[in-house]
């Protein structure tokens, strides 16, 4: 099968487009004829070698880590999935390839295409996990650094439907972006607090920040400390007293499900860019700059 693999740390260049033996589901796994890859700001970090400490990667390795198709073949034990099942959910394998194994997938609905379904296993996961963290609630106003990529353009929608207000920042030209999803939108950058503050004059009570890039200094003036504070992107969080939260392995499918219902029926927004799978060099080229609008994606026949 086609696969994307690096069997060298290092920039977009070590990526590179192989034959490689079509993976055997083992008990409790599902073979998925991959239709749609997520492409995630993670991906670059250990292809670079950058989170080697953290993420140990035996070489040489398929990226991505989510993705949406066909059950192709069944595992020993699986008894809620069967071939031509249409699932997404999370990649055992890695999913920049034509196959891929899985423990945890969820049942793609009918009128919800593959490139929007395969924006919510990761995202959506980290959008709720973060948002149960920070505990926030109706009648609150949640602070979010960097929203306009996949993550925060479902963070923001689902405080929205908790009752939260949100005040979302991004670069210029993503602010309509941010308020078409129900943000108070504002830039980042020099003045920050400033601006915040006058968009929330009474405080606010939660940050979520997806950005880094010094956001967590801004976010301890704002908060008046460092309580209810929690990136996913600055590794540098603990120096300061800030929680870092990273993926979760307790990957709830009903959740998961849920979601993909939301999106199937129009009442949760996903935002897409695709390319094919021998573009995925150029993929996660953009999604290293950082600077990305909902979703990057890899597309499969």
């Amino acid at each position: 099968m086609k696969a994307i693999l690096f069997d060298r740390f290092g920039g977009t260049e070590v990526l590179r487009e192989a034959d490689i033996e079509v993976p055997r589901p083992g008990p409790g796994q599902v073979r998925v004829r991959v239709k749609a890859a997520g492409v995630n700001a993670l991906d670059g970090k250990i292809r670079s070698g950058a989170l080697e400490a953290v993420f140990p990667t035996p070489l040489p390795s398929v990226p991505g880590h989510e993705l949406a198709g066909v059950v192709d073949a069944v595992g020993e034990g699986v008894r809620n999935m069967q071939v031509g099942d249409e699932v997404l959910g999370w990649s055992d394998t890695g999913s920049y390839a034509e196959y891929a194994l899985a423990t945890t997938v969820a049942a793609k609905p009918a009128g919800l295409d593959w490139q929007h379904a395969v924006a919510l296993p990761v995202a959506g996961e980290t959008a709720e996990r973060v948002l149960n963290v920070l505990d926030v609630g109706a009648g609150e106003t949640v602070l979010m650094h960097g929203a306009s990529g996949a993550v925060g353009t479902l963070a923001v929608q689902l405080a929205t439907a908790r009752g939260a207000r949100v005040i979302a920042t991004a670069g210029p030209s993503n602010q309509d972006y941010l308020t078409s999803l129900g943000a108070g939108a504002t830039v980042y950058g020099e003045g920050l607090v400033e601006r915040v503050r006058a968009l929330a004059p009474a405080g606010v009570d939660a940050v979520f920040d997806l950005a880094g890039k010094g956001a967590l200094e801004d976010s301890i003036a704002l908060r008046g400390g460092t309580d209810r504070i929690v990136t996913i992107a600055d590794f540098g969080a603990r120096r300061l007293g800030i929680a870092f939260s990273q993926g979760s392995q307790e990957r709830s499918t009903a959740r998961l499900a849920a979601l993909a219902q939301d999106a199937a029926a129009g009442k949760l927004l996903t935002t897409v860019t695709a390319y094919p799978l021998d573009q995925a060099a150029t993929a996660q080229q953009v999604s290293d700059t950082g600077h990305v609008r909902g979703k990057l994606v890899l597309t499969l026949g």
